[in-house]
């Protein structure tokens, strides 16, 4: 996940690409042009939303197509094939995180992980009901949007999110090591609602914590990064509850 970043002037941001909104200071003590933020956080988002269209299409067509989760899990070959597409996002982090400021080297990748993201999103799909899949969409679009709002709303009265980076983070490392035991020792239904509804407050405050970073802290030529850590967020907590809802269904 992201980390705060100490502002700076500079970068490749757009130009041209500010308008009657970046006239609105965003925070209390805002020493930077408001119309140069308000542009980046736009190119974050517009970033963020063509992600996550990319990511309703590619699961749509794993989903719809049945040959092709049928493939992934019935063949050696489909098997291998599906492992490494599970661990090829975290084999391209690495490289992006290194050249999240290079451009288009950065968008390259970013799509390539965005895509490796989304296979993995429609292969959980596939095996999910409708049901179960439309209630997480709907939650988690409600939910990204109400966080989104509190927090420019709290920020701009002078909150500051930033004391949660460290609290979060503890919390992820107790949601892997709770996930790694769910694996090697199966809980059933019962431990699977408490992991996902666990998962989808912690992935609540890491949108809150990671949208405050963005109003504040990324870098002008950090929209890359900024963007994926809000995905990874999105995609999270769809996940978790998806999990939730498949539990009590």
């Amino acid at each position: 996940m992201s980390s705060a970043f100490a502002y700076q002037k500079g970068g490749d941001l757009e130009a041209g690409t500010s308008g009657a909104a970046g006239a609105r200071v965003l925070y209390p003590g805002q020493q930077e042009s408001p119309e140069l933020r308000w542009a980046l956080i736009r190119k974050i988002y517009v970033i963020l939303s063509l992600q996550l269209l990319l990511t309703a299409a590619v699961a749509a067509v794993v989903v719809k197509v049945r040959a092709i989760p049928h493939f992934f899990t019935t063949t050696n070959a489909g098997l291998g094939l599906y492992i490494f597409l599970i661990i090829l996002p975290f084999i391209v982090l690495c490289p992006l995180y290194y050249y999240h400021q290079k451009h288009p080297v950065n968008l390259i990748l970013l799509g390539l992980f965005t895509v490796a993201i989304s296979f993995a999103v429609g292969m959980t799909c596939a095996f999910t009901s409708g049901k179960v899949i439309l209630e997480s969409a709907i939650l988690t679009t409600v939910v990204v949007v109400s966080l989104t709002a509190y927090t420019f709303w709290a920020v701009r009265r002078g909150k500051d999110f930033s004391f949660l980076g460290p609290f979060l983070f503890a919390s992820l490392i107790v949601l892997i090591v709770f996930a790694l035991i769910q694996i090697l020792f199966p809980l059933g239904k019962f431990s699977q609602m408490i992991y996902g509804g666990l998962a989808s407050l912690i992935f609540c405050g890491y949108i809150v914590y990671d949208t405050d970073n963005i109003i504040k802290r990324y870098t002008y030529d950090q929209y890359v990064w900024a963007a994926v850590s809000l995905y990874l967020d999105v995609i999270n907590l769809f996940l978790s509850l998806m999990t939730l809802f498949r539990a009590a269904d």
